[in-house]
This record gives structure tokens, sequence and C-alpha cells, in this order.
């Protein structure tokens, strides 16, 4: 960590508890936390008093969402372009809402229960951090870090806090990925050894180039704070609104869509995570206004754990995908497949007989006569006619109830913690960083053109395993023959 981050992140934890302001104008006096922790307990019959910090296009969804759940209330949002403050006063239909610049306000006010952490992704460990220290439930929009370095302190902040936190990759709440976890845990498609996932499109919102208000100036937005801990740089409103073109602030394709893909694969199987990462991409289409590749693929390697056999799997997003589009995730067994996205799935499955079978394009009739013979003999004996047929292909689909909404199940789950005082959400931070890293480390593979090794139950980034070369043997005596070459050694 550089000392720059260092000092930005100590700066940060000392004043992250503050007095309650009613203007953004009201100079801020550092209080301790002290004042924070003492909250009222929430019971099953209170409403929980939610803040949103960030309310761009996540935000304002992640809050729909929210409050589409029973006894929850919006007190207060904070975010850094003023347009985005006002128009939050009419979209919750609340005057009066309290609106800040600084999500600190936000953390001093004895008013709030839990906070939407919807920011761009360089700032999600220093507001969780200082949310949980404060005394807040948190929902923390995904991935749950920006650096593999991060993960760790926010996992320790959660555990010290004893508060209620979740990570948003939704998804996983569908009706359709709690089906695809129980035919895969049931069984149903035999050992996974193969899981291919992609997320492509193919227009210019998709790919992130969104709209910049023509009001958009450093009077309207807090720059220098928007900036945060990364390299300082004169005003941009491209860089502002369109935050996901660049690595400074936000994690590529790999950190806002494979973490979709690998959280559903991750929650399906059990599995903790890969120990082998490789990416490969290119700038290809959207090639102005981003240092981040808008085609990636990533393959990953799982190793055989007590939850399944040893996988391999293939992640995909193409931006500039002009063909047909069909993102969905495939889990491949050794007797099915299941294939399916948030609102349906497909189980197909196909078990192979006992029975080889002979002919056709085999060797079988290179064979002479006598032998042949002689093979049928013996393959009559050992495969009986029941072992030579398999069982007859089986389809079977679902599709997700109308009324299916996993972000607000998500949120759902959040709440039902929150209320309960435990935190055992569906997306822990434990699970959210397992899930994180490896596209964390895609990234990494990417930009350093390296394969990254990861070890998925210590969470921790490892380095490249290594083989000492074979030692030469020396001859006891000195040969008297013609001196021949010694053949290399080689070495890994």
């Amino acid at each position: 960590m550089s000392s720059s981050r260092r000092t930005f992140i100590k700066t940060l934890s000392s004043a992250a508890a503050l007095v309650t302001g009613q203007s953004m104008a009201k100079p801020f006096v550092p209080q301790p936390f002290s004042i924070i922790r003492d909250l009222k307990k929430i019971s099953p019959n209170d409403k929980i008093r939610i803040a949103t910090i960030g309310m761009g296009i996540q935000g304002n969804y992640d809050t729909q969402a929210a409050l589409r759940n029973p006894d929850v209330e919006l007190v207060a949002v904070a975010d850094l372009y003023a347009g985005r403050l006002e128009r939050a006063k009419i979209a919750f239909n609340n005057p009066g809402l309290f609106v800040t610049r600084d999500f600190r306000e936000i953390l001093a006010r004895p008013d709030v229960d839990a906070v939407l952490v919807v920011t761009p992704d360089h700032w999600h460990d220093h507001i969780t951090i200082a949310a949980l220290k404060a005394g807040k439930h948190v929902y923390c929009e995904k991935p749950m870090v920006q650096h593999l370095n991060e993960g760790k302190a926010v996992i320790d902040a959660w555990k010290k806090s004893g508060k209620t936190m979740q990570v948003g990759s939704q998804r996983i709440s569908s009706a359709a990925f709690q089906e695809a976890k129980r035919l895969v845990q049931a069984g149903d498609i035999g050992q996974i050894n193969y899981i291919e996932s992609n997320s492509d499109r193919f227009n210019a919102i998709g790919a992130w180039n969104y709209s910049v208000p023509p009001d958009a100036t450093p009077q309207t937005v807090d720059w220098d704070r928007f900036l945060g801990d990364a390299p300082k740089r004169p005003f941009d409103p491209i860089r502002f609104f369109r935050w996901r073109n660049f690595k400074d602030y936000g994690t590529g394709v790999a950190g806002d869509l494979f973490v979709h893909l690998i959280t559903g694969v991750h929650f399906v199987t059990n599995t903790l995570g890969p120990t082998r990462i490789y990416s490969s991409g290119n700038l290809a289409y959207w090639k102005e206004h981003r240092d981040v590749p808008d085609i990636m693929t990533s393959i990953m390697d799982y190793p055989k754990t007590d939850q399944h056999e040893a996988f391999q799997m293939v992640l995909r997003v193409n931006f500039a995908n002009a063909g047909k589009i069909s993102n969905v995730t495939r889990i491949i067994g050794n007797e099915g497949t299941v294939e399916f996205s948030e609102n349906n799935l497909i189980l197909t499955k196909k078990k192979l007989p006992i029975a080889p079978g002979y002919g056709n394009y085999d060797s079988f009739f290179t064979f002479t006569e006598p032998v042949q013979q002689e093979f049928v003999r013996q393959y009559d004996a050992k495969y009986p006619p029941e072992t030579r047929t398999a069982e007859p292909v089986k389809e079977v689909r679902f599709e997700a109830p109308k009324d299916d909404d996993a972000h607000a199940k998500h949120f759902g789950d959040f709440f039902t913690n929150v209320r309960n005082g435990s935190q055992g959400t569906i997306e822990d931070p434990v699970f959210g960083f397992r899930a994180a890293a490896p596209v964390l480390a895609c990234n990494e593979s990417y930009f350093e053109n390296k394969v990254v090794h990861w070890d998925p139950v210590t969470m921790t980034q490892k380095g490249p395993a290594t083989t000492a070369p074979a030692k030469k043997k020396t001859p006891t005596k000195k040969p008297t023959t013609t001196k021949k070459p010694i053949a290399a050694v080689s070495k890994k």
C-alpha cells in the first residue's frame, strides 16, 4: 500500500464520526464513535431507517429495491453531484429529505440504522469500514473492494462491529439461482467438470457511455472528494459520470460483470474459489474515454474440495458483440447440464451407458477376423444388454414466478438479519470477498500479463508454484572415452 493511500485512510478514519449537520456549509467537528454506538436496537416492529451514499444509476435502483420491503424508510442521501441531491427529493417524494455531499454527515446521524454504499469502487472499502465503525449496518455494492489487498480489512471491521453486512450481487436471491443450487447440490448433473458464463452487450449505454449533464462543473460536482486516494487530475466530467471506464475508480468488466457471474457460480456450487486465474482481452470497439478493455475472457482453475470435483471455469464479456447475444451460465457435469439466467433455467440430463460400444470410427475394424471374434466374446461377457442402452435424455425447464423480485429479496435478506441482530446474510463479506478476489485477479492478470495464483481458503495471493530443477549427476571418475554432449537440464 502506497504512503499516500495510508495517509488518506488514516485521515478518513480519524474523521469518520462527526456531529450531525443539517446544512452542507456547516463546519465539521470531530466526535468520538461512542456517541453513535449506543443506537436504539431495532425491534421487529420498528422501521429500518436507511441512507444511500451514492445516488447514481445503481444507487437509485438499490434504494427503490430496498423500499419495496415493508417497514423501511429513507432518511438521508449523499452524492457528489448537486443535481442528484435535488433529484432525490423529487424521486422519493420527500422535499425535506436530508441531503449532503459528505458521507460522514450520514454516518453521524443517530436516525440512520443502515447505509447503502453505492459509490465508485475505489470508495467501497473506505466508506464501508467507516460506516461499520460508526455502528451502521451496511449494504455494499459489488465488488466489495477495488483491490485484492483491501478485502481482509473490510472483513475484520465487519466482524468487530457485530453489524449486519450484505454485498450487492442480487441475482443469487432470484428463484432461478435458488433452483439451480438445489439441482446441482442434489447431484442431478453428476460431477461438475466445466463452467462457462458470459455477459455480452452491444450498445453505447451498455458499454457505460452514460449521459453527462450539461451543468456538470467544479461548482456542481465535488471533484476533489470524488478522487479520494485516486491519482489527482483536473476536473473531468467524463471521468466522474463514466467512472466505470477508468481503472483509477472502477474495476472494469471483470469487477462490474464477471463478479455477478462468479457470485452465482460460487452460490450454486458451494465453492470457495479458484487457485489459478488468467485473463486475455483488448479494447476493440469503444476505444474513446476509457482505459479498461471492452472484451475480456478469463480462465479459472478450481481445485477439488469436499463439495465438488476439480473444474475449469471460463468467463467472457464482449461489449462489441453484434451477433446473437445469449447471456447464460452453463454448469456442465458428467451426467447433465444446467443452463440458467436470472429468470429461467433448463436442466438437461444425459447419462452415458455403462458399455462403451465398438465399431464405426473405432479401431475394431483394424483387427484380424479371429481377434474381432475374441473381442466380441469378451465384450458380451463383460457388458450384458441392459448396460448398453443410455437413459433417455431428460429436459426440465423452470421459469421464475412473474412476481419474483431478486433485488428486493436480496435487500429483504439483509433487513431480516438486521432485525434479528444476525451477521448471517446470503452474501456476507467473506462470501463477497471470495467472489470479488478472483475478478480483481482477472484485472491484475490482464494489465500485468501474468497468471495470478490465489488461495481461496486463506484468501491470500500466492506466488507461482516452483519446482526445483533436477540435479546433475556428478561422475564418480573422469571418463576416459571421447566426450559426448551432456543433455541440458530443463528449468521451469
